[in-house]
């Protein structure tokens, strides 16, 4: 069996929309006071105990009765919003990543997760789903929906489209052996090269609806000034009611219209991706692809949109679920000097600039692609 994350389109009615906003505020608000409690902990004594998830659960009854309408929430969510805190505290003191921050209100992008127990999350003749504390909403999927549910996170996007990510074990067949390896070269011009010579090309997603976008956010610029100098004629004249940016229905507008272009300049480059990596991984058994530091090259500011344009992280990402779900083996290899030895002698030429895109080996005199040379590098590695 194998845990396979699936995400839907849900459709809830007024009612249930104003139940989720109002749990996405609980689970907000329970980080919120879990966190500062952590805080003021450690600030008073340094060498307490680090608190567990047990520990923590153990704390809602009591911020329930201090707070009634905590009440009100998903109890589950709850469970795991401490959970989640728990984790991002061994992240920062053991991988000495970033520490937790606090969670506001105002983010665009809001989302709470219930586990699923007592058979409370189901699917009804995959056109329906039942909820905690929701009840029965309907949904859309593209594929049918089997397995046994383990949870469900409820997300609300920037364009206020609310969705299901159904966590789902579930039995994936692997896809049929055809002996064939191959390695990929990762590029700007085309986003990746095969060693078989395939050349996927690029497709500057973020240029296509660019100005249509642009249009938008001169917009938005305009309307958050004028608005703010509203505010602030207010705030001077002092107005009884103040009025903030939610009041504004124009700027409101504008500030939808640029996040539904980036969504779906997002979605367009993910299913992109998703086309790519399901061809290859049935066609081939052995994937070899090159470790990039895509960090280290966006400092290159002539090329650093067009890099991130290409998404090579959530490319290798993909790769990996994906072969280990259908039984295919993704092998990471170490770039260097794969675009300078020879794949036919093996000869070393020295680093090329990289406006050369095809030069002659000196030693055995064959003219090298680039790029093809560095993909048949990297699946000899």
């Amino acid at each position: 069996m194998t845990l396979k994350g699936i995400k839907v389109r849900i459709y809830p009615n007024q009612n249930q929309q104003n139940k989720i906003r109002a749990n996405f505020g609980y689970a907000r608000f329970v980080w919120n006071q879990m966190l500062n409690m952590m805080v003021t902990r450690y600030e008073n004594n340094t060498e307490a105990k680090f608190l567990s998830v047990f520990t923590l659960n153990n704390l809602l009854p009591a911020l329930k009765l201090e707070y009634p309408w905590l009440k009100d929430a998903e109890s589950t969510s709850l469970q795991v919003v401490n959970h989640d805190l728990i984790e991002a505290y061994k992240k920062f003191f053991k991988e000495h990543q970033g520490f937790p921050k606090f969670k506001s209100s105002k983010c665009p992008k809001q989302s709470y997760q219930s586990k699923a127990v007592n058979h409370n999350i189901f699917v009804i003749d995959n056109r329906h789903l039942k909820l905690p504390k929701l009840g029965v909403l309907r949904f859309k999927s593209g594929k049918k929906i089997t397995g046994k549910i383990k949870n469900v996170t409820i997300r609300l996007s920037s364009t206020n489209k609310f969705y299901a990510i159904l966590l789902v074990d579930t039995e994936i067949s692997e896809l049929p052996k055809t002996n064939n390896s191959v390695g990929i070269d990762m590029g700007v011009a085309d986003l990746m090269i095969t060693s078989d010579e395939a050349k996927y090309p690029t497709i500057r997603f973020d240029k296509i609806l660019a100005r249509k976008k642009h249009y938008w956010e001169k917009l938005l610029v305009r309307r958050r000034l004028q608005a703010k100098k509203e505010i602030a004629w207010d705030k001077h004249n002092q107005v009884a009611e103040p009025r903030d940016l939610s009041n504004f229905k124009n700027y409101q507008k504008a500030k939808m219209m640029v996040a539904k272009y980036s969504e779906k300049t997002t979605n367009q480059r993910n299913n992109y991706l998703h086309v790519l990596t399901k061809t290859l991984v049935k066609q081939y058994d052995v994937i070899k692809i090159e470790d990039l530091k895509t960090k280290n090259l966006l400092k290159n500011h002539k090329l650093a949109r067009a890099i991130a344009n290409q998404s090579w992280r959530k490319l290798r990402s993909q790769l990996e679920y994906k072969c280990a779900w259908y039984g295919k083996q993704l092998v990471i290899v170490n770039p260097h000097k794969t675009s300078q030895i020879c794949s036919n002698c093996g000869y070393d030429d020295g680093k090329h600039n990289l406006e050369v895109r095809h030069w002659i080996c000196p030693k055995c005199g064959i003219n090298n692609d680039r790029d093809v040379n560095a993909a048949k590098n990297i699946l000899s590695a």
